[in-house]
């Protein structure tokens, strides 16, 4: 459910050519793929409330005047803008190029899967090193959470960093993406970086990329992704965290042992950051570890000709203690619908930043005249009444990830999670 590999960086400039008179033609079968798709394949019968056949008698002479391919796509999206929801959107040929085969799953458009087990986020239009992978290349290298990249293969990040935070229509997720493949390639190939390590000095490391960690999954007509699982303690919470809500089997029997090896625990800490979705079925079980109740559920998703209800049925053991989630602009999808029922629920606190607000199943498609056309199949409402599509979870208590905490060796989210749960714990003791 929305899962995207990682983004091929899109800094494609538009397209102005002009419109030629056998590109008529093609302007209008384009038109008529993205009208005639949203009739057929929108949740709604009538797609936002609209009446969809006078929206193509009002923009279909627009596109038949328009003068160039920008005029055509300018037109399309304010067609698109008036369903006010997320999930749709045309992207240009040259985008289309690099986003669409990755977002389709098609195996031959893998730029290269090699890792220098390096996690970033964009701070302050920086592009920070937040996490390093366990045993990899850049922990052997001695790479730190809050050194800035300033290149990579020569290639400028910072300035790519500045470019897609200046661009209010790439989200954040799929800018972080970007910045992420520029540092991925190839297995055993070499990548050459270049950082700011908080020192005013540059700092260049030499490192191999090599296969990231995990174990490899795939789910139906999915790519195949690697999917790993944490679990430690801290002080006296547990900490869970995994990047994929994928690998059914094996990541649900891990967590299942984590609750079981933590059913004395102080509180129970789940990071969903960077966590971008998967199984949406994995939602329900998990939290079936965190409720006591029958018939409690986390949301609901409407499609034209059904509805799904996330029910969640209790399992054994449960864990009873406070439960903090952490979520930021990059979890999405399953990682929404948990984090959000939870919190609908009054089961869980969420900390953080808001999340993606990609909780629906999308579809992106090559369009007529090369442009790609992303639109959604689905509308998820929580159990709160609140869609997340657009919307995302919103944190009860929002934390920023900061470069001088990281510096510092410290995680703000995670640091505020645990004081809210000695803060339950001590409130209990009193009573």
């Amino acid at each position: 459910m929305g899962i995207l590999r990682r983004l091929a960086v899109l800094f494609a400039l538009p397209l102005c050519a002009q419109t030629a008179p056998d590109s008529r033609q093609l302007n209008i079968d384009t038109f008529e793929k993205v009208w005639t798709t949203i009739r057929d394949k929108h949740w709604q019968k009538n797609p936002g409330g609209l009446d969809w056949q006078a929206i193509h008698a009002e923009f279909r002479p627009r596109i038949e005047a328009a003068k160039n391919i920008d005029e055509v796509r300018a037109i399309l999206k304010e067609m698109l803008g008036r369903l006010h929801q997320t999930h749709f959107g045309i992207l240009p040929a040259t985008v289309y190029e690099e986003v669409g085969p990755l977002a389709a799953a098609s195996p031959d458009a893998i730029l290269g899967d090699g890792s220098a087990g390096i996690e970033l986020r964009m701070l302050d239009a920086q592009p920070v090193v937040t996490r390093i992978d366990p045993g990899s290349p850049a922990e052997r290298a001695g790479v730190k959470p809050g050194w800035t990249i300033l290149r990579a293969n020569g290639f400028d990040m910072q300035a790519a960093a500045h470019a897609l935070a200046a661009d209010s229509s790439i989200p954040e997720a799929m800018a972080t993406r970007a910045l992420l493949n520029r540092i991925s390639g190839p297995i055993g190939a070499k990548m050459q970086l270049t950082f700011d390590d908080g020192s005013a000095e540059q700092t260049r490391k030499d490192l191999n990329l090599e296969k990231p960690r995990g174990d490899v999954s795939d789910f139906g007509n999915l790519p195949e992704e690697r999917v790993w699982f944490e679990f430690r303690k801290i002080d006296s919470a547990g900490y869970i965290r995994f990047n994929y809500f994928l690998d059914l089997p094996r990541v649900m029997q891990k967590f299942g042992d984590a609750i079981q090896a933590c059913r004395d625990c102080g509180g129970l800490i789940i990071d969903l950051r960077g966590n971008p979705g998967g199984i949406g079925a994995m939602a329900m079980g998990m939290a079936g570890y965190l409720l006591d109740k029958q018939g409690q559920r986390l949301g609901t998703m409407f499609m034209r000709e059904a509805e799904i209800k996330f029910v969640v049925n209790p399992r054994f053991p449960d864990f009873e203690g406070p439960v903090a989630i952490l979520v930021d602009a990059c979890s999405a999808s399953t990682s929404e619908i948990f984090a959000g029922g939870l919190k609908d629920l009054g089961r869980a606190r969420v900390f953080g930043t808001r999340s993606e607000a990609a909780a629906l199943p999308s579809v992106i498609e090559r369009l007529p005249n090369g442009d790609g056309f992303q639109y959604a199949v689905g509308n998820y409402i929580s159990e709160g009444g609140r869609p997340l599509e657009g919307e995302g979870v919103t944190p009860d208590v929002e934390v920023k990830l900061t470069r001088v905490a990281l510096l510092g060796g410290r995680d703000p989210v995670i640091d505020a999670a645990m004081n809210w749960i000695k803060d339950a714990n001590a409130a209990k003791q009193a009573k």
